[in-house]
C-alpha cells in the first residue's frame, strides 16, 4: 500500500492533555481545562431543553442541505441562503477548501504560527506552503502580500489569531484585499469572531460583494459552547459556496448538531453574557500579569498567550499537579510561552496565584 510521500514528513494531530488522563497520572479528582479555547461557561439552556427532542429517528439521514438552521443563520447576516456552507467544525472547511483549490504545482501562504490545519491540509493535496511569521504576534501583511506569485491559490488570514488572539483591523484587512489579487483566494478564518471587542470589528460580511474572492469562516464550537457537536460554516460568492459544496461529503453535519447550532443562535443574551464574562475575566488576567511582570499579546479571543522567562513546557508540567491544564507554546510552535484559555473569574484567580508561586520558585532558582 502506497500513501501520498507527504505523509512520510506529517504525523496526525496531537490533542493537548485530556482530562482523564490528568487525573489518572496525578491522582487528582478535580480538573480545569484552559487549554482549548472552550467556553468555561458552558453552552446555552435552550440547547440543553432542545436536546432530549432530538434523538428520535436516529435511522434517517439528517438534512444535508441544513435548510433550517441555513435559512436562520443567513438571514442572521443577512447574506443569501446559498452563500453559506456548513462543516463538521471549520476545520472541515479548511480541509474543503484546501481539497478543492490546491493542487503540486500551486501554493498557500500563511502566517506562522497559526492553526495549523491551513498547512496540513495544503501539504495533503500537493501544495507548496510559504510560512510569514508573525511581527509581534500580528500578521506580517505586507510580506504576504509581496510573496504572492501567478501559483498562489489560496490566503490565509486568521483574525483573530490563534496561538496569539491578535487581530487584522478593518482598515489593514480592506488594504490587504485591494492589493491582493482577485484570482487569488483570501481566506479570513473568524473562529473567535464572537469575543472581538465590539469597537473592533472589522465587519468583514459587509465586504463579501465588493471582494467576491474572500472566504469568511466562522463556528459554534467556540463562544457557543458546542465544540463536541462540529458545527461551522462559511460564507463565501455563491460561486465559491457552490463548488465548496461539490467537494462537500452530504451528511457531514448531524440533525442534533443543527438544531443545537439553530437553538444556541436563538439565545443571544447566552452569547452576550459569554462575550461580558470574557472581557472582565481577561482583564483582571492582564492586569495580574502586569503585576508580575509578564509580557502577553494584544488578545481579541478567548484566550492569551503569555510569554516567559522559561520554557512554555515548564509552566505547563508545573500547572497540572495543582489539576490546571494548559496548551504550552513548544506544542503550538511558538516556545517560551504558553497559551491560558480564559475561564471564570474564580479559576483565573486560582490559576494566577499558581502562575506567581511558579515564577517565585524561578527567582529562587536563578539566586541560588
Amino acid at each position: 500500500m502506497h500513501a501520498k510521500k507527504v505523509f512520510q514528513s506529517m504525523s496526525p494531530y496531537t490533542p493537548g492533555k485530556q482530562i482523564e488522563d490528568v487525573k489518572k497520572e496525578y491522582g487528582l479528582t478535580r480538573i480545569i481545562k484552559l487549554a482549548s479555547n472552550e467556553n468555561p461557561f458552558g453552552y446555552s439552556d435552550k440547547v440543553k431543553e432542545a436536546i432530549p427532542k432530538m434523538i428520535e429517528h436516529l435511522e434517517i439521514y439528517p438534512d444535508g442541505y441544513a435548510k433550517a438552521l441555513r435559512e436562520k443563520l443567513a438571514a442572521y447576516m443577512n447574506v443569501n441562503q446559498d452563500q453559506i456552507i456548513f462543516g463538521a467544525g471549520s476545520d472541515e472547511i479548511v480541509d474543503i477548501l484546501c481539497r478543492t483549490y490546491l493542487e503540486p504545482g500551486t501554493n498557500t501562504i500563511m502566517a506562522a504560527p497559526t492553526f495549523p490545519q491551513y498547512k496540513h491540509n495544503g501539504l495533503i493535496q500537493g501544495a507548496d506552503v510559504h510560512e510569514i511569521p508573525l511581527v509581534n504576534g500580528y500578521h506580517d501583511l505586507e510580506t504576504m502580500l509581496e510573496t504572492i506569485d501567478e501559483q498562489t491559490r489560496v490566503v490565509w488570514l486568521c483574525s483573530p489569531n490563534n496561538p496569539t488572539g491578535t487581530l487584522i483591523d478593518r482598515n489593514s484587512l480592506v488594504d490587504f484585499l485591494e492589493r491582493c489579487p482577485r484570482d487569488v483566494m483570501v481566506v479570513l478564518d473568524e473562529a473567535y469572531y464572537e469575543y472581538i471587542e465590539k469597537e473592533n470589528d472589522p465587519q468583514a460580511i459587509q465586504l463579501l460583494e465588493e471582494y467576491p474572492n474572500l472566504v469568511i469562516l466562522r463556528t459554534f464550537s467556540k463562544a457557543y459552547g458546542l465544540a463536541n457537536l462540529r458545527v461551522g460554516y462559511g460564507i463565501a460568492s455563491e460561486e465559491i459556496a457552490t463548488l465548496l459544496n461539490i467537494t462537500r461529503g452530504p451528511f457531514n453535519t448531524t440533525s442534533i448538531s443543527q438544531l443545537s447550532a439553530l437553538a444556541a443562535l436563538e439565545d443571544q443574551a447566552f452569547l452576550e453574557k459569554t462575550y461580558q464574562r470574557n472581557i472582565e475575566n481577561k482583564k483582571e488576567f492582564l492586569a495580574f500579569c502586569d503585576q508580575v511582570g509578564l509580557d502577553y499579546y494584544d488578545s481579541e479571543a478567548n484566550f492569551v498567550f503569555v510569554t516567559l522567562p522559561t520554557s512554555g513546557d515548564a509552566l505547563f508540567e508545573y500547572l497540572l499537579q495543582y489539576g490546571f491544564i494548559v496548551r504550552s507554546g513548544e506544542a503550538l510552535g511558538h516556545p517560551n510561552g504558553v497559551r491560558i484559555t480564559i475561564g471564570s473569574k474564580e479559576q483565573m484567580k486560582e490559576l494566577s496565584a499558581y502562575i506567581q508561586k511558579f515564577l517565585s520558585s524561578i527567582d529562587k532558582e536563578n539566586e541560588a
